[in-house]
């Protein structure tokens, strides 16, 4: 483990589920575990009316630790009507401090939800995003044309993050110049994910967050293991591998870009 002074012991996951199942018997070790590697805040996404009330629960247990958003994830729509989004509406007005965002959010080709249904909710989460002035977290699965066609018709937007991004350099560089940044994670700890690797070492670090989508998106070396935020390390070595900037540098900027795009308190 990195000393305590180190600048890897000041690290953001800026997504992570950790109110999934695979975290709950043991919740106070998994998250005594992941500060032990150096993580200092999370923030934990929420998926859809069924955990709402759980990622502000964990927010208000660990204060100024874990920090939360409100949002509909594409995989839960079916349901999703006007009842359910003026219930989302209301979540958001009575949001407390540590509600930084709103998302998940966002498209996916490969669900079973017509995208006209998609692109009408994830229109009326940006709606809700410009008038709370809140980032937004997006989930694009083979969907980053249409995403970003959105985004563009919205500037009002606070900016937001393109999670788990898997795509090329031109890709990503439209995302950044629509005013997004881009989410790192566990793909480019695989030396075979040339595509990405190579958009992440091009683009400005000024644009990079890092995060695991724990327990999802495993680090190489642990497929088929439940991802876990203590693997942040390991992505951010990967990445200081792919810049040309000194680790310590890349550190303190994804320090700066985390606590600028959610707008977290800068306690250290």
């Amino acid at each position: 483990m990195k000393n305590a002074n180190s600048p890897c012991s000041f690290l953001v996951d800026t997504h992570c589920h950790f109110d999934f199942d695979a975290f709950s018997s043991s919740f106070s070790s998994e998250l005594e575990e992941a500060i032990n590697r150096g993580i200092r805040k999370l923030i934990v996404p929420s998926v859809g009316v069924q955990n709402w009330r759980r990622v502000e629960t964990l927010s208000e247990q660990y204060p100024g630790i874990i920090y939360h958003a409100l949002g509909i994830h594409p995989y839960f729509l079916s349901s999703v009507d006007e009842r359910i989004l003026t219930e989302f509406q209301s979540a958001v007005d009575r949001r407390q401090n540590s509600c930084v965002a709103i998302g998940e959010c966002g498209l996916d080709a490969t669900v079973n939800i017509p995208l006209e249904k998609q692109q009408d909710i994830l229109t009326a989460q940006f709606d809700i995003a410009i008038k709370s002035s809140l980032p937004v977290i997006l989930h694009s699965r083979k969907t980053h044309s249409q995403i970003a066609g959105m985004v563009r018709k919205y500037p009002a937007l606070s900016g937001g993050v393109v999670h788990a991004f898997t795509g090329s350099y031109q890709q990503a560089k439209v995302f950044v110049d629509l005013g997004l940044k881009i989410g790192v994670g566990g793909t480019i700890t695989y030396p075979r994910a040339n595509k990405t690797r190579q958009a992440i070492s091009q683009l400005p670090l000024e644009s990079l967050v890092l995060e695991t989508d724990a327990p999802d998106m495993p680090v190489s070396g642990h497929q088929g293991m439940p991802n876990h935020p203590k693997y942040l390390q390991r992505i951010l070595l990967s990445l200081t591998e792919l810049r040309s900037e000194k680790a310590t540098d890349v550190v303190k900027q994804l320090w700066i870009n985390s606590h600028s795009l959610f707008q977290l308190p800068i306690d250290r």
